[in-house]
């Protein structure tokens, strides 16, 4: 099988990471995977935030455990990065773009030996008064909507085995 499908298909959710943090040119290519996702009529609507200092992951971590109804969880499961989507929510597209980028970055950190998972509720956490306050605070004007967490890491645990894929995923009329 091609090494490109090959990763496709052997990439998982990473849910526990060491905490030594991933070197600045493995980033550099996964972020380059990022930018170069499809974007809707080349309108590269989305944005990719990187956080790698520990006080912000934490306080992003905290609105996220708070969202999802379980304060005091850890739902970034300890990754030293965390690389916000988001995109320009007054492109059509954005949201397909957006997760264009997250299948990129996610697809990327794994062929290099990285784990990865997305995390939900950017969306909601950018809506919120205190998400306004932190896309200010990284200097984004403008109407912005999350589209995920990527979480990268060194892998601390194996993966899970990949569940059956189910019998009528593709349909041939």
């Amino acid at each position: 099988m091609n090494e490109v499908i090959q990763a496709m298909v052997d990439r998982r959710s990473i849910k526990k990471y060491e905490s030594r943090q991933v070197p600045a040119e493995l980033l550099e290519q996964i972020l380059q995977a990022g930018i170069h996702a499809a974007t809707g009529m080349g309108k590269q609507s989305p944005v990719i935030v990187v956080l790698q200092d520990e006080k912000t992951i934490a306080e992003l971590e905290k609105m996220n455990a708070a969202i999802m109804g379980a304060e005091g969880s850890h739902p970034f499961y300890g990754a030293p990065t965390v690389l916000v989507v988001l995109a320009n929510a007054d492109i059509p597209t954005a949201v397909y773009d957006g997760s264009l980028v997250m299948g990129n970055l996610l697809l990327a950190a794994s062929a290099l030996g990285l784990g990865g998972c997305w995390i939900h509720r950017a969306k909601e956490e950018f809506e919120s008064e205190a998400g306004k306050v932190l896309l200010r605070e990284w200097g984004l004007e403008g109407n912005y909507i999350g589209i995920g967490h990527c979480i990268v890491g060194y892998g601390a645990a194996e993966p899970a085995p990949a569940k059956p894929r189910k019998e009528n995923y593709i349909i041939r009329p």
